[in-house]
């Protein structure tokens, strides 16, 4: 059956997709594994025989918030697609006494210039996705982080270069002064968390997905409230959000760590990003030797319906381009 598959796929230039569904079924189970004082939830999608690829997603954002039909696509092109849940998110946990932190009290310290303490730092949430890969026996993978999860990325591939096969940075910052800045109302949205019911929460969800979207998008409401009540249902956890964003605000700039990175990078971002304006992108492409830079027109920070085909049409053939030597896709 398998050769006249591969028989039809080479006579007719059907793309590979059309017979890959089995072994890239993203209704896999959540697997969790204990790393010391982290309890990571993940997924594997594809086979173990398969390049890894690791998707390491932004703040306060769950495994499920990667689009299946991208994990999918990812699968197809022969990898193993592993998406997890940062620790303090999701169905992951950080077992340690939680210390007292003013969320406000520490904003104010940002905006003046002062140094903001976290409880953990985005060296620590890099060291928990490559903690993940030994777990996995996963010796190289590619690495592919939005927003929070491409400044966690950055740490992976300054900590491990050499476990990282390509380095791809989504919607993602260099952290570095003088950039531009979110407006005052999406940076209020971001900090919400004090929800006093489960529909408080999943509206203020809903508000929060619908400024991060693209102006080129009319924001279908229902669509996004169904979305926040399953993210809401399978994991609420505000005050992990917090210490997530306290790791952000606690963070220097990234651009020493940029300059030292030698390793395949593809950063994209969209033009109309409204938490980490294009600049943002650009400026991280800037500081890594040989980054490829690819801007898509009317992105924001999410991953929207009519983006999908874009970014995969830029993030496919990258992959393509930089699996390992002797590795080809197989049905």
């Amino acid at each position: 059956m398998r050769a006249l598959l591969l028989a039809a796929v080479l006579f007719f230039g059907l793309p590979w997709p059309a017979f890959a569904g089995d072994r890239c079924d993203t209704q896999v189970p959540t697997e969790t594994i204990d790393l010391d004082d982290v309890r990571l939830a993940y997924q594997s999608v594809g086979r173990e025989q398969d390049p890894a690829l690791l998707l390491i997603m932004g703040l306060g954002g769950q495994l499920i918030h990667w689009p299946d039909e991208v994990v999918r696509a990812l699968c197809q092109q022969g990898l193993r697609v592993i998406r997890y849940d940062n620790r303090d998110v999701g169905l992951s946990a950080w077992r340690v006494p939680v210390p007292t932190a003013s969320l406000t009290y520490e904003v104010v310290r940002y905006r003046l210039g002062l140094p903001v303490k976290a409880p953990y730092s985005l060296t620590d949430m890099a060291g928990d996705a490559l903690h993940l890969l030994d777990a996995l026996h996963i010796r190289r993978a590619h690495v592919l982080g939005a927003s929070m999860g491409g400044m966690i990325a950055q740490h992976v591939a300054d900590l491990a270069p050499q476990r990282v096969i390509s380095l791809t940075l989504v919607m993602t910052s260099s952290g570095a002064e003088g950039l531009p800045a979110p407006s005052e109302e999406l940076l209020r949205l971001l900090a919400r968390r004090e929800a006093g019911s489960r529909e408080q929460a999943i509206e203020q969800q809903v508000d929060l997905l619908a400024a991060l979207g693209s102006p080129e998008v009319p924001a279908d409401r229902a669509q996004l409230l169904t979305e926040a009540a399953r993210s809401y249902d399978r994991a609420f956890n505000p005050e992990g959000v917090q210490r997530q964003l306290l790791a952000i605000l606690a963070e220097p700039s990234r651009v020493e760590l940029l300059n030292r990175l030698d390793l395949p990078t593809l950063v994209i971002h969209g033009t109309a990003d409204p938490l980490l304006p294009v600049m943002h992108g650009v400026h991280v492409a800037a500081h890594i030797r040989g980054a490829q830079l690819k801007l898509i027109p009317g992105m924001a920070h999410s991953f929207q319906e009519p983006f999908k085909a874009p970014l995969l049409a830029v993030l496919l053939p990258y992959l393509r381009a930089h699996q390992p030597d002797g590795h080809v896709a197989q049905l």
